[in-house]
Parts: C-alpha cells; structure tokens; sequence
C-alpha cells in the first residue's frame, strides 16, 4: 500500500520534471537523465517501502468541456532504478516520446491531467487451463502482462474499468496491445503476469491529488 503523502509527491515530481524538461529544453536544454529535481531542498524523498517498485506515468487532457482524452503512458513494469528517478523518466517519456501522440507543449500543461501508478512486481499466473485465468482475473484489481510469440504487451488495472470490459474482453484486448490475435491468450506458450497498482491523479490539472479507487 502506498501513502497519500507518497502517492501525492509522485504525482508532483512527475508535473514538475514534465514543467522542467519543457522549460529549458528551449534554452540551455534538459536530459531526461538530469535528476538534480529530486535533490532540490522541498523534496524529502518517498518512503523506503516504494523505492523500488515499477511505475506508470499517464497524461490525460481536458478540454473546456471536461471531455478527457489520453495524451501519454510510458513507464517501467519492473523497477528500473529509484522510484523517484523512474518517475521522471516515465513522465518525461509520457510528454515527448509516446509514439501514438506529438509531443506535448509547455501551453498544453495548464490542461493536462498527471497520474502515477505505482507497481507491484508482476507474477506469472500459473493454470493449468487457459480457460482458468476467467475465474482467476480480477476486473479493478489486476493489471495484466501478455509475454507470447508475437511480443510482449501490458494494460493497467485502470484500463478495463474506464473502458468497461470484461475479463474476456480484457483478454483479448491484451492481445492486440501486444500485436497478437485475440486469442493469443489461449495459445500454448503464452504467459500472463498479473501486478498491482495504487494509482493518484490529479483531480483536475494542476489540482489536488486523489488516490483512484477502482470500482
């Protein structure tokens, strides 16, 4: 479990390194390595329990009439280095480097939305049918890692929810996010790992941090 105060410095530190990177990469020009951010004064650092775990960072716009549209995810399912790293890194990533969207501009921020999903370590899921991972999923609650012939693909616990899927669903649409058939989750060979996420986001952009909680 990770702490509102936690959860609240990840969303912060994400908007900040986003607002940082965007600002000088027009002057004197900011490595998405540069992590001087996280040893400024008014950032203590998280909790040691969440130092090393993975990390999303989403960006969602919204226009005047509060219509959302994702703008940006990128982040590491295995921990990749210290969190508070990861998580500029990801958020980094997330504005200029998803190749599904330009990047984003600095006029854009004040109508962005930041989320930080905070990772368990993913576990295969083990059966001994296919069919069993019906049974076994849980819509809210897993995230999911499709490893199989085609490559490799990951949706966050939050996805199917938003989108109002159902394990099978789900499933399938594992599959395309890996580049594979619906039913590559069935095939002999395919692997499913399964994670965790505590999930904040901005309650509008800029705004105070909530904890998600997934219905």
């Amino acid at each position: 479990m990770v702490s509102d105060e936690d959860g609240t410095k990840a969303v912060l530190l994400a908007r900040r390194a986003v607002e940082s990177y965007l600002r000088r990469q027009s002057s004197s020009g900011l490595d998405s390595n540069d992590y001087s951010i996280v040893n400024s004064e008014d950032f203590d650092g998280f909790s040691r329990n969440v130092e090393e775990r993975g990390v999303f960072v989403t960006l969602t716009s919204v226009d005047s009439k509060d219509h959302e549209q994702l703008r940006g995810c990128v982040g590491y399912p295995i921990p990749k280095s210290r969190l508070d790293y990861s998580i500029i890194d990801s958020a980094i990533a997330a504005a200029t480097q998803d190749p599904r969207f330009p990047a984003v501009s600095k006029e854009e921020l004040g109508e962005t939305i930041f989320e930080v999903s905070i990772l368990t370590i993913p576990k295969e899921i083990n059966v001994n049918n296919p069919k069993d991972y019906l049974n076994i999923i849980e819509i809210g609650r897993d995230g999911l890692i499709l490893n199989c012939k085609f490559g490799a693909g990951l949706l966050l616990p939050q996805v199917p929810v938003e989108l109002k899927w159902d394990v099978e669903e789900y499933l399938a649409n594992l599959c395309y996010k890996a580049g594979a058939p619906p039913d590559t989750w069935l095939m002999s060979g395919s692997k499913i790992l399964s994670f965790q996420a505590d999930i904040f986001r901005e309650s509008k952009p800029n705004g105070k941090v909530m904890k998600v909680k997934l219905q």
